[in-house]
């Protein structure tokens, strides 16, 4: 009987080492078996978009006067292959600089950057190009599009060019030195939206984008044309003719809302004002922040192309200005790269620690979901090694934030996520890509890996990992199960 007892006790003890033991379930990277470590207690990675401006007015980005067919398609693939080595996601193209089209327009001519001369056919689809280009990068493209401005010139001595057929001279403004679409024409807003549709049914962009450009700037515009007849004839509602002009931009921008929410939900409605928002109300009128908190954009983007401490736009003070009102829409942060090693910008731009300081600012701010930078050619250029600093604060992937209408089917978790001969493995269902997440410490925050379409994923480093889907409309699941390796 003693001898009984003896070795049960002995079994007993046997048994209570190995549950101990570290060769448990869920040391090979298996589930950690009936206690698996919450995914909430995990510290996932901020998401952001990170874009970049590529302007055509002028040629200036693209395609500087290259006007052979392989020229342009090798120089906007030597961007995109850049931008996808720093880990940019998103494209924002200028397709409507001028009163003009990178694309077959009904409403507008073919663009003088593109041939040297406007209205010339390029003899190829120039914006399916670059769309598909991006998307096989999986970057996103967002066309930029100047609402009013048509051509500009240094004086009266040089005539505007010859109007599209399809636009009437009433419809036009020409001012000393800028040419616009009358912004207090109904008509003039309805063809806005009219061009607005016609780009976003023919081409799969994933967003539309209005820079800072709306009344002109007296001070660049030269000699203005009174719209005083103009205040007279509808803006009888209005108790002043600044209100009418604003309450113009207002119905403009409204109406260009409304045309992607009926036609194409998914697209993102984007717009880049002014850092000063007194300058965007009272000189450009454009209440960006009504546009905000009405819902009429999905994003707004100022471009605070000072530096931290300027005297009258400092970048820290408008950083907390456009997210304090931001109100619906989601704030992302422009930057002026091409002002970096410039000799005629101030001290600060003369050393990259700027650029970080501004990025640890933005990202410290828990409404910024992103950031830009103008312009594509200074991350060719690297001026004072620029570029080098964006891929060190751009050193991981990152996810882009849900921005717009949902339309896409919800992403489901992925499921069976293992880790088998040192491949991360899952399964996932309908049209998503997964995004694998490591945390060397589940303390710690994460980091991206890769965001794939493929189902597995070589790992090395000891660590937990989890997978999400993201649909096409960036709508993200639920992580899966937590996985270990080498721990």
């Amino acid at each position: 009987m003693r001898k009984k007892i003896y070795y049960y006790i002995i079994f007993l003890l046997s048994a209570y080492v190995i549950s101990c033991s570290d060769d448990g379930p869920g040391s090979d990277g298996n589930p950690d078996g009936p206690n698996p470590i919450p995914t909430d207690e995990l510290v996932f990675p901020k998401k952001e978009m990170r874009a970049v401006w590529i302007t055509t007015a002028w040629g200036l980005d693209w395609p500087m006067t290259q006007y052979g067919v392989e020229a342009q398609k090798n120089q906007y693939i030597q961007y995109l292959d850049k931008f996808k080595e720093l880990n940019i996601n998103t494209v924002i193209f200028q397709v409507k600089p001028m009163g003009d089209a990178f694309y077959n327009s009904p409403y507008e001519p073919w663009s003088l950057s593109i041939t040297g001369i406007r209205g010339k056919d390029p003899g190829y689809d120039v914006l399916q190009f670059l769309i598909e280009e991006t998307h096989k990068r999986d970057m996103e493209f967002h066309a930029w599009m100047n609402p009013y401005r048509i051509a500009t010139r240094a004086n009266n001595g040089t005539a505007y060019p010859t109007l599209h057929a399809s636009v009437k001279p009433e419809w036009v403004v020409s001012h000393e030195k800028i040419q616009i679409y009358n912004p207090a024409l109904p008509e003039v807003r309805q063809r806005l939206a009219d061009i607005v549709k016609d780009l976003i049914t023919k081409y799969d962009v994933d967003g539309i984008h209005f820079d800072d450009y709306f009344y002109p700037d007296p001070s660049s515009a030269g000699a203005m044309v009174s719209d005083v007849s103009d205040y007279q004839k509808y803006g009888t509602a209005y108790s002043s003719i600044e209100d009418f002009r604003r309450a113009n931009v207002d119905i403009a921008i409204k109406d260009v809302h409304g045309v992607i929410a009926t036609n194409k939900p998914e697209i993102v409605f984007t717009v880049s004002p002014a850092a000063d928002p007194k300058y965007s109300l009272n000189t450009l009128f454009a209440d960006v922040a009504k546009w905000c908190k009405e819902g009429w954009i999905d994003v707004v983007m100022p471009q605070l192309y000072q530096e931290i401490g300027n005297s009258s736009n400092d970048f820290q003070e408008r950083l907390n200005w456009w997210t304090q009102y931001n109100h619906t829409a989601v704030p992302m942060i422009g930057h002026a790269l091409y002002k970096f090693g410039d000799g005629t910008s101030p001290s600060a731009f003369q050393s990259t620690l700027e650029l970080q300081r501004q990025f640890d600012l933005s990202r410290r701010n828990k409404k910024v979901m992103g950031n830009a930078m103008y312009s594509g050619r200074f991350i060719l250029s690297n001026p004072i090694g620029i570029t080098n600093k964006l891929a060190e604060i751009y050193k991981t992937p990152a996810v882009i934030p849900f921005l717009g209408r949902e339309v896409a089917p919800a992403p489901t978790k992925p499921q069976n996520v293992k880790i088998e001969n040192g491949q991360l493995t899952w399964n996932k269902q309908g049209n998503v890509r997964s995004v694998i997440y490591h945390f060397p410490d589940i303390k710690k925050e994460g980091i991206v890996l890769s965001i794939t379409d493929q189902t597995s994923f070589p790992i090395t480093a000891k660590g937990y990992y989890c997978v999400t889907n993201i649909n096409t409309d960036n709508k993200e699941s639920d992580p899966s199960e937590i996985v270990k390796n080498g721990i």
